[in-house]
């Protein structure tokens, strides 16, 4: 990949899109490539077909999907399996047809089966069920692994898979019902604090076991593969380091001030009891994350007093 190369960020609002621009533009990548919703609807074929013949960007990253937490996949499976196949298709197979260099394809450790043996090395794909919760958001996902590798193996396109693991930190998505773990917990702290709550209550027992990556991390580990991989199979990209909720939601209580009682709801769901994904192929390459957990949390939190003064 050149420093002169176009890049077209997919996605360039959301969490890891965000990041991603900042990456590029930390990495000397200047000629950056981006598109609102409203400016190009990635679920629409001939928009973004059009979009591809006209400006034709030598590198993709794509970033941009339909995402959510537990509540929102398991409430909404058709719009989550719907449009990511749609944005995926559309996005890959265009670049290929207009002389993309260089495709990367953003994922999700949700592809992998839910007991599966831990840590999760790349290999496991399709070994055993997946999570019921976010089974048609991890279907779409999986399909757009196999489409990149089809069309390297059918038409030497360069397109590379990378799968992070639970992401969180500026940009994030804080809607109550709608976002993931870290960001929900946020809110879930910061208004108990506001409100003088003398507890919170978090789903599940607690005990379930994540791995949580800084989104600017993940962004870095992203510019690092393409400009150092290019091969078929797909890379998994984590900290190596595994925290229950329990003790997660513990270390945002402190970052946020709040002294109460944090206290479980059995009848909500844990999702899958344990994730830690094995990332040795790419820190074997030589990148490595450098954003440690509590750090990354005091960052989040102050992203998420940002966005309620908007």
């Amino acid at each position: 990949m050149l420093k002169d190369s176009l890049v077209y960020v997919a996605g360039h609002r959301g969490l890891v899109g965000s990041a991603l621009c900042r990456s590029l533009t930390r990495s000397g990548y200047g000629r950056q490539l981006v598109r609102t919703h409203a400016e190009l609807d990635l679920c629409d074929q001939a928009g973004v077909r059009a979009f591809f013949a006209r400006h034709r960007p030598d590198v993709v990253i794509l970033a941009a999907a339909k995402v959510g937490g537990i509540h929102a996949n398991a409430t909404y499976p058709a719009e989550f399996i719907y449009q990511n196949l749609q944005i995926q298709n559309n996005v890959i197979d265009s670049a290929y047809h207009n002389g993309c260099k260089k495709l990367l394809f953003l994922g999700s450790s949700c592809i992998y089966p839910k007991l599966c043996p831990q840590p999760i090395r790349e290999e496991y794909l399709l070994s055993g069920p997946l999570e019921p919760t976010n089974d048609a958001y991890a279907l779409a996902k999986i399909a757009g692994i196999k489409m990149c590798q089809a069309y390297r193996k059918q038409y030497g396109f360069d397109a590379i898979s990378a799968m992070p693991t639970n992401l969180y930190g500026p940009g994030d998505n804080y809607h109550p019902e709608n976002s993931h773990v870290i960001p929900a917990l946020i809110r879930r702290f910061h208004e108990a604090k506001a409100n003088g709550a003398d507890s919170v209550t978090i789903w599940g027992t607690g005990k379930a076991l994540r791995e949580f990556l800084h989104v600017d991390d993940m962004a870095d580990a992203c510019v690092f593969l393409l400009e150092n991989y290019s091969d078929f199979e797909h890379v998994n990209v984590g900290s190596q380091q595994e925290h229950t909720i329990m003790e997660v939601a513990g270390i945002i209580a402190r970052v946020v001030g709040f002294e109460g009682v944090i206290n479980t709801d059995l009848s909500k769901p844990d999702g899958t009891p344990r994730k830690l994904m094995d990332s040795g192929k790419l820190l074997g390459m030589g990148w490595k994350p450098r954003v440690e957990l509590e750090d990354g949390l005091r960052d989040a939190y102050s992203d998420f007093l940002q966005t309620q003064q908007r």
